[in-house]
């Protein structure tokens, strides 16, 4: 159904507004860290874009990937070569993009709609890797035949609305209003990407403390994606006929509890599994903010704290049915992310 928004949680318990900073403790699935910008969301018509048999997008048409090198726009744009589609990176610095990748990118910041504008000329299909508060500018940039596949975050869903929170919610707002074809793909916390700290600065902190004090034990749930569902979910969405905006929540295959999943990282990164202290929310939270001052540990924040208290388990069925991707488990995902072998059809 268009607009309709797949993939709602299941449960929602309490909680406080969460940082802006990706987060050790947490960490929803979020677009590149580009600046904010108020521009207006357009509202053109949707036109079909040109198709090859079957009704499927002529898959030898490029991919414009805006946020090229970005976690996800590098695992992305990979995954398009690998597959022989042709890549037009959209970055705002040429010399890093220059350092990892063979194409020649087309340059805009997200703050100058002119340029992006001009970056987006022909483009068919965009796949934006970018913080969704940018897509209303993308949207008045693109052309209006350009079907376009955003990245969001389940921090949307949070009872405790934050800056990155509610710039998602703005972002998933304009594409609804545009009429456009396409998706906004709201990830759950996304680990195993390179350079990613998620669950690398959580094994980092395991190292370092014997003892892991969690409000109420830890029960709370979550459900974290791997990188690689994360890039194969945007590709089966850029290969998807829309009809008018969609918006989809992607997930790991089921629900852990918290604790569970501090247990499974330890395990994966080949540590000792560490006993989970139950404390009370408020002493946690107070003492959040003397880790800034402690060499070795990661910054956790008070907000941090009150947000695993909230539960973030949600309804794969919706992305399973319109993506066709069913997310690889835990500890397999675990595994690749710490190097260990695994095998598994790709």
């Amino acid at each position: 159904m268009s607009g309709e928004d797949s993939g709602a949680p299941r449960r929602v318990g309490e909680g406080n507004g969460a940082p802006n900073a990706p987060s050790p403790l947490e960490g929803e699935g979020r677009g590149g860290g580009c600046r904010g910008t108020d521009w207006g969301a357009a509202t053109p018509p949707p036109i079909p874009l040109p198709q090859g048999e079957g009704g499927q997008t002529d898959r030898t048409a490029g991919v414009h990937v805006i946020a090229a090198s970005g976690r996800s726009g590098q695992a992305l744009c990979q995954a398009l070569r690998r597959a022989g589609i042709p890549v037009i990176p959209v970055v705002r610095d040429p010399a890093k993009w220059a350092a990892t990748a063979p194409e020649s990118p087309r340059i805009a910041d997200l703050l100058d709609l002119t340029a992006l504008a001009t970056a987006l000329v022909g483009a068919t299909r965009i796949a934006s890797c970018a913080h969704a508060r940018h897509i209303p500018a993308i949207l008045a940039a693109a052309p209006p035949s350009a079907r376009v596949v955003f990245l969001g975050s389940t921090r949307k869903f949070t009872r405790w609305p934050d800056e990155h929170g509610n710039g998602v919610l703005a972002g998933e707002a304009a594409l609804m209003a545009s009429g456009r074809s396409g998706v906004i793909l709201h990830p759950t916390m996304i680990y195993g990407a390179q350079g990613e700290n998620n669950v690398q600065r959580l094994a980092a902190l395991i190292r370092r403390l014997p003892v892991v004090p969690l409000p109420d034990g830890g029960r709370s749930l979550v459900q974290p994606i791997h990188q690689d569902d994360v890039t194969r979910c945007i590709l089966a969405a850029l290969d998807r006929a829309w009809d008018g905006p969609h918006a989809l929540t992607i997930a790991g295959p089921e629900p852990i509890a918290y604790a569970d999943f501090i247990r499974a990282i330890a395990a994966a990164s080949g540590q000792r599994p560490p006993r989970i202290l139950p404390f009370p929310a408020a002493p946690l939270i107070a003492l959040a903010g003397l880790t800034r001052f402690l060499p070795g540990l990661p910054t956790i924040g008070a907000a941090e704290v009150r947000r695993l208290l909230e539960d973030k388990g949600f309804d794969v069925a919706p992305m399973r049915a319109q993506l066709g991707v069913t997310a690889m488990p835990l500890a397999e995902g675990l595994a690749r992310t710490f190097g260990a072998p695994h095998d598994r059809a790709r």
